[in-house]
């Protein structure tokens, strides 16, 4: 049966497992547009506000489901814009599918109209980039897609869709769904861990990455409980271990905190299950050392360009999470008498840091975020964009189940609001909070429009102190008292959110918030908190006049 592209492109995509599309539409793929109208029962079509949106929303869906997350947006400032979300999901190893519309074949080359070689535009930013030039090629292109999407480290691909090829027609068979396969580890490998454990006496498990799964993440635990190993989160992946469990003692990332940095400098053995050991897991390559490695590292990762490509690996493991997992919680326990005190230590230390501090100012943030993780059920959703505000967010909330935390290890901003609709999407019955800025929100806070027109319900808590903290508290330590570029004249964010039609209150003191937060979770409809922060909060333990002392003091001093 003959069918145009967008047809037989839907059909792919509905062949391959999709389930939503997240786009902002165009004209040049008006034939997509046509095909997936037949198919709103099996493909869900999200219009995002703006391509960027788009893309986080595809990230954090398929961060959600494991499959592909599917972004569709337009040639030229469509796909520029769509780049952000694009590059997050290339840093997070996340499986994403950019279908990019582009021009006519027989104007390309000419500097068409809103023209860009989208191939090479996303070289960079993609696993792989290509464009589909005959109608009868989509299956292939498609199946082979996913399959590069998927396959080892995950991350995302991008095809430039131009418009003649998706009006023409063709009498094509659909492609076969797509397979992927994971390597395993060889009796060799596990044989060769247990060996370095036995022989260390400081132990320290790290694991993080995209392409684990609940099982993974099960099975770790039972392998970690059983040696009483002590495990840190890479950045913005503490979901990956329930943090209610004796082994979990912090994350490593920005402003890590002293007992995870105190744990990398007095381990002897490091086991990276994941994790690409990158610069805001390492605190810039500190806290394993890329030129004086004192650590023994086992580093096990799906893909194997990845192994030994910053840090040498004592032993590399080309391995699938859930299999490696596996091998380990099957095998004997080994005698962790060497280092049980040490585990049971950096435990406490991490249960320490749970505690609220003091704080400058009516509202106490860590107060605030100690109440959501206590009060929220454990498969809450939590997600964020980047800014000061997430130090708190990360270091006060615990997670508990996997795939409970939607963050850019990227560091963009502009995430979590999407994030959050995304995650709605994907999973309508389960709370979902968004933790956002105001810098950060005003890059964003558009999609809560999206939220309101698919009657979905997220909850955002909206630090608000006037100013992008992250760029003033860094003012600080190195110009201090020059500070230029960083305040923000913000909108009412309370009106603006009810503009939206949605619930939305101010809250300045830490005793109002309990109350303005049941009467979030009570809404029927999206709902946000203006959190009126003093500025001088520019972190748990550090105030920006602090900052700006210290600075001062270190310029006298030399």
């Amino acid at each position: 049966m003959s069918r145009n592209g967008g047809q037989i492109l839907v059909d792919q995509l509905r062949i391959q497992g999709a389930e939503a599309v997240f786009s902002v539409p165009g004209e040049s793929f008006l034939s997509v547009l046509d095909s997936l109208y037949e198919l709103q029962g099996e493909i869900r079509l999200v219009v995002a506000r703006h391509e960027g949106g788009a893309a986080n929303m595809a990230d954090a869906h398929a961060k959600l489901t494991g499959k592909p997350g599917i972004c569709l947006v337009n040639r030229g400032p469509g796909a520029t814009q769509a780049a952000v979300g694009v590059h997050t999901a290339f840093q997070d190893s996340t499986p994403m599918l950019v279908l990019v519309g582009q021009g006519p074949l027989g104007f390309l080359g000419r500097e068409s109209f809103q023209e860009i070689d989208h191939r090479i535009f996303f070289s960079e930013l993609t696993k792989w980039s290509g464009q589909i030039d005959r109608v009868d090629r989509i299956p292939e292109m498609i199946r082979r897609a996913y399959q590069i999407a998927l396959q080892g480290r995950p991350g995302p691909v991008a095809l430039s869709l131009p418009e003649d090829v998706l009006a023409a027609t063709a009498d094509v068979s659909d492609a076969a769904p797509h397979v992927v396969t994971r390597p395993h580890p060889s009796d060799a490998d596990i044989a060769l861990v247990f060996e370095m454990l036995e022989s260390a006496r400081r132990p320290l498990v790290i694991v993080g990455g995209g392409g684990w799964t609940a099982d993974t993440s099960r099975l770790l635990r039972a392998f970690v409980e059983t040696n009483q190993l002590p495990v840190v989160a890479s950045f913005r992946c503490q979901d990956y271990l329930d943090n209610d469990s004796p082994s979990y003692i912090g994350y490593a990332g920005l402003a890590v905190h002293p007992v995870v940095a105190g744990a990398f400098q007095t381990a002897d053995l490091v086991i990276a299950v994941g994790a690409r050991l990158g610069e805001a897991s390492t605190a810039r390559y500190t806290l394993i050392d890329v030129h004086d490695q004192r650590q023994k590292l086992i580093h096990v990762h799906l893909g194997p360009e990845e192994l030994g490509a910053v840090y040498r690996a004592d032993l590399p493991i080309n391995s699938g999470y859930e299999a490696f997992a596996g091998a380990l919680a099957g095998h004997s326990p080994v005698d962790s008498s060497a280092w049980r005190d040490w585990a049971d230590t950096l435990r406490s230390g991490y249960l320490d840091q749970l505690d609220p501090v003091e704080a400058p100012g009516d509202l106490n943030l860590a107060s605030v975020v100690r109440h959501v993780s206590d009060r929220v059920p454990r498969d809450a959703i939590v997600t964020n964009g980047a800014g000061n505000f997430t130090v708190w967010a990360h270091r006060y909330h615990q997670f508990h189940e996997y795939r409970t935390q939607l963050g850019p290890t990227s560091g963009s901003m502009g995430y979590g609001v999407p994030a959050a609709v995304a995650a709605k999407i994907a999973a309508p019955d389960r709370v979902v909070i968004c933790w956002t800025g105001d810098g950060d929100a005003s890059m964003s806070i558009m999609e809560l429009a999206v939220a309101m027109q698919h009657g979905l319900d997220p909850i955002i808590l909206l630090v608000d102190n006037g100013m992008l903290a992250t760029m003033r508290m860094h003012q600080e330590r190195h110009y201090p008292g020059r500070v230029f570029g960083s305040e923000l004249v913000n909108p009412d964010f309370v009106q603006l959110a009810r503009s939206f039609g949605a619930h939305a209150e101010l809250v300045e003191r830490t005793e109002d918030f309990a109350d303005a937060f049941e009467r979030c979770l009570d809404a029927d409809v999206a709902s946000l908190l203006d959190l009126r922060l003093d500025p001088e909060q520019v972190t748990p333990t550090t105030t920006m006049s602090g900052e700006r002392s210290d600075a001062e003091a270190r310029k006298h001093s030399s």
